[in-house]
């Protein structure tokens, strides 16, 4: 019979162990069962900012811009309050969402959240996605880990974070109503086709690099995405009214005619053109590929089993992309319990583990979030929507682990007088080494021994 290891289902599954919890007798029923208790909307998160609030404010800032010729009344106090606001509600977001980390009684339905945010990757580095970002991945990630993989995608890619971070929200056919209309006015207005959006979403988010899609493809796409827009940011040719980052569908920005997406048709019929091309590429042979090498790569290792790949794939076109299916086969998979220690932990996976083994809530002398951007991942910023490196190689250099060591030492600091001999075995079963033992054993002190704990090798790992 096979055995199967609590530290793979604590760590690699979960968020790290927590001391004084009782060892899983039954580790995979003991993550599927965490399922049923998983909530969208912890207590966590009740008062965290909706993007409704933070469009308002962004969208009030940007109408005063087009009011006055592209400058907004006191512009440089203008711009300085709005973006002292935005960085509010971000670093608000991102301690709730650290609290949920710390608090939930579901840390693999938690990690599913963060893979999924970080898949579909929106950068809080410009004004209008700060204060968007955690509200991106509360409204649109959250809900949606217990549905189908189309639904998700479609939630991910119609949100306001989403449209304005890819520059969707102000895509324009040439030949749509008013595309037509600008060229005939006298002075030409600058309306255009975006490609951002439509491009990752064939790279990134279904197909994946080499999933057979060509620039041909993209430019189809994005042309029956034309009219995907939010309310509040741009004008309305009609003069409707719609509430501040909510989606709004424009039929005079939408390229007409039919589109013809890697070699099957599409029928004009306006929103919906683009909504059945999501669905259909949701549903693609690459997409499966893609989104079961990325769930293998995170879970398993670097070099994902091609066997767990095949057996995910497999489950993910028999289920149409059920991502409650896919979870269950990554648990049930015998791959998934046959090395542990084998995923080198990414500083947020490292730092939310760190605080929950030791029950530390922060960082002294500085919050979390800030503390996540020292450690080389800040929060909601991976810079690109390719998303953070899910590898080794992306995390280990010389002076990232540096920055750790400095880091346990800080927690060890906060932690009281704990015990890091009792508290090893808890956080690490069957997994601490030796020699680990034994540094903790001549440690000077209990600060020292939990710091050495914290940066120990199996530590850095799940």
């Amino acid at each position: 019979m096979r055995a199967y290891h609590p530290a793979i289902a604590l760590n690699r599954f979960g968020l790290g162990a927590r001391a004084n919890e009782p060892l899983p007798a039954d580790p995979q029923a003991h993550l599927l069962a965490q399922f049923a208790r998983y909530e969208a909307r912890p207590a966590a998160l009740a008062s965290a900012p909706a993007s409704a609030a933070m469009a308002e404010i962004l969208a009030s800032y940007f109408a005063d811009r087009r009011a006055n010729g592209g400058v907004a009344k006191d512009d440089e106090t203008s711009r300085m309050a709005i973006r002292r606001m935005v960085r509010e509600g971000y670093a608000e977001a991102g301690r709730l969402r650290v609290e949920a980390a710390l608090t939930t009684a579901a840390p693999f339905p938690e990690r599913l959240v963060h893979f999924w945010a970080n898949h579909f990757a929106v950068s809080a580095d410009k004004l209008q996605t700060l204060g968007l970002a955690g509200a991106f991945e509360f409204e649109a990630i959250r809900p949606n880990i217990g549905g189908s993989f189309a639904d998700l995608l479609l939630a991910a890619v119609r949100h306001p974070a989403m449209l304005l971070y890819l520059d969707q929200a102000q895509s324009i056919g040439p030949n749509s109503a008013l595309g037509e209309r600008a060229q005939r006015l006298p002075v030409k207005r600058k309306v255009g086709l975006n490609e951002n959006l439509a491009r990752e979403i064939l790279e990134l988010h279904t197909l994946g690099v080499g999933g057979g899609y060509t620039q041909a493809d993209v430019t189809e796409l994005a042309r029956a995405m034309t009219g995907w827009s939010l309310g509040g940011f741009v004008r309305r040719p009609l003069g409707e009214e719609a509430p501040a980052g909510a989606f709004v569908w424009q039929a005079a920005w939408h390229e007409p005619g039919a589109r013809t997406l890697l070699g099957r048709r599409y029928g004009e019929a306006g929103e919906d053109q683009a909504r059945r091309m999501l669905n259909d590429l949701a549903l693609h042979p690459a997409t499966a590929r893609h989104i079961s090498t990325k769930l293998a790569r995170h879970f398993v290792a670097d070099v994902p089993p091609p066997a767990l790949v095949a057996r995910l794939e497999t489950a993910f076109l028999k289920s149409g992309g059920d991502l409650p299916t896919l979870s269950r086969t990554l648990v049930e998979a015998p791959e998934s319990w046959e090395q542990p220690l084998a995923k080198f932990k990414s500083p947020w996976d490292w730092l939310i583990s760190a605080l929950r083994a030791t029950g530390v809530t922060r960082l002294p002398g500085q919050g979390v979030v800030q503390g996540l951007g020292e450690l080389g991942q800040p929060l909601w910023r991976p810079g690109s929507p390719a998303g953070f490196p899910d590898t080794q190689d992306g995390w280990a250099a010389p002076d990232a682990l540096l920055r750790r060591v400095e880091a346990a030492d800080r927690i060890a600091a906060s932690a009281g007088q704990q015990d890091a001999r009792s508290l090893a075995p808890q956080i690490l079963p069957a997994v601490l080494s030796g020699q680990t033992s034994e540094g903790l054993a001549r440690a000077d002190g209990p600060r020292q021994a939990l710091a050495l704990l914290l940066s120990a090798p199996e530590f850095m790992r799940r």
